[in-house]
């Protein structure tokens, strides 16, 4: 059989195709076939499966790069932070850990305030920042990126807002 053209409206509940018949068998050359709702189901589910799929909140990038990003900012903190806040600690300055009480007591409890502090220091915590001045409130190590602090300043916020749990070590 040739399919030669669709017809609508042939009933409500069927799609009918107009078909060739086989000479052979005697029959009207041409001929109404219903197509029933399951094949035309069976067509439609795949696609519509994966474009609901596809849409879905489980499917969403942005929980994905949230998680990349956390590891980054793991990553900057094992390297450049977890010498005197391990664990979220200060082994210099007890009094200001980065727990939610002591940035919330400190006035250092949002992204902006803890990234104004790793770029530029404050009392006897050194600035990180690539123009961190005065140079006596700098580190004599490696500077970080603004990109970089601002990972970590989302990082330390994350951590905080968490109470501080470990930190996997992903052999970074």
């Amino acid at each position: 059989m040739e399919i030669v053209s669709a017809v609508t409206g042939c009933s409500n509940t069927a799609r009918c195709l107009l078909v060739k018949g086989n000479a052979n068998q005697g029959g009207p050359p041409l001929k109404l076939k219903q197509v029933g709702r399951v094949k035309l189901f069976k067509n439609l589910a795949p696609p519509l499966i994966a474009a609901l799929v596809g849409l879905s909140p489980i499917c969403s990038t942005p929980a994905l790069a949230q998680t990349v990003d956390i590891q980054r900012g793991a990553t900057l903190f094992r390297q450049a932070c977890i010498g005197c806040h391990d664990g979220g600690g200060n082994i210099i300055q007890p009094g200001a850990t980065l727990f939610t009480n002591d940035l919330q007591r400190n006035g250092v409890d949002t992204e902006d305030e803890i990234y104004r502090v790793t770029y530029f220091g404050k009392g006897r915590m050194p600035g990180f920042g690539e123009s961190c001045t005065p140079r006596g409130q700098c580190t004599f190590g490696p500077r970080l990126k603004e990109d970089e602090i601002k990972l970590l300043a989302e990082f330390v916020k994350f951590q905080a807002d968490q109470g501080w749990p470990n930190i996997e070590n992903n052999d970074d």
